[in-house]
């Protein structure tokens, strides 16, 4: 299946329609994988907590982890033998949101943890990105041409892509005047902890 990226609905460019069949969850249970790229403060990890506890509430379970800190714990976990369990923790979820990916280049030891995470989930769970970054620049962000060719394949191949614009969000006087927000039902906080009772 290819891709499907946004076209232009307002100040942040959100595709609603998409947006709106994203939040049905049918992704989720085709195990493919949500791109969300955009400045910083227009919404992106807005959308995709919005997106996981739409997936909790349909019974899925979801772990989200901000880039920088989980590869941190996994470099902890490697040396107090939590790795193991840590991993299963990531591999083993219907939706991992890796959120604010980019823009500091992995050490080898980032991309082989990437790579075995990215590995195990292909075909068996949904993986969500935020970044900063559009994903033409992920390449060099990962570094490895080798490695970089493989993440990728399993990442982007079968995933929707969602790429917004506009001005942050934070700025107050934006966000009264923004009419693009996907609606009531979207959440303003932030998962923490996976979710129990997963779909089969």
């Amino acid at each position: 299946m290819g891709f499907r990226t946004q076209r232009p609905a307002g100040a942040r460019r959100l595709d609603k329609a998409l947006f709106q069949q994203l939040a049905a969850g049918r992704w989720i249970a085709e195990h493919r994988n949500l791109l969300i790229t955009g400045p910083c403060g227009v919404g992106k990890s807005w959308l995709s907590c919005a997106l996981a506890q739409k997936a909790c509430r349909d019974g899925y379970t979801v772990h989200y982890a901000r880039v920088p800190r989980l590869f941190a714990d996994l470099e902890l976990a490697h040396g107090d033998g939590r790795f193991a369990r840590l991993f299963r923790t990531l591999t083993k979820a219907d939706l991992l949101i890796l959120d604010d990916w980019g823009p500091d280049r992995l050490s080898a030891n980032q991309r082989r943890d990437l790579m075995e995470i990215v590995e195990d989930r292909y075909g068996a769970g949904s993986t969500l990105i935020t970044s900063q970054l559009p994903v033409d620049a992920w390449h060099e962000v990962i570094g490895d041409p080798t490695f970089a060719d493989a993440i990728l394949d399993r990442l982007v191949h079968n995933a929707h892509r969602l790429a917004l614009d506009g001005p942050s969000m934070r700025d107050p006087k934006t966000a009264k005047s923004d009419t693009t927000a996907p609606g009531p039902s979207a959440a303003d906080t932030t998962l923490t902890k996976p979710a129990t009772g997963a779909k089969k």
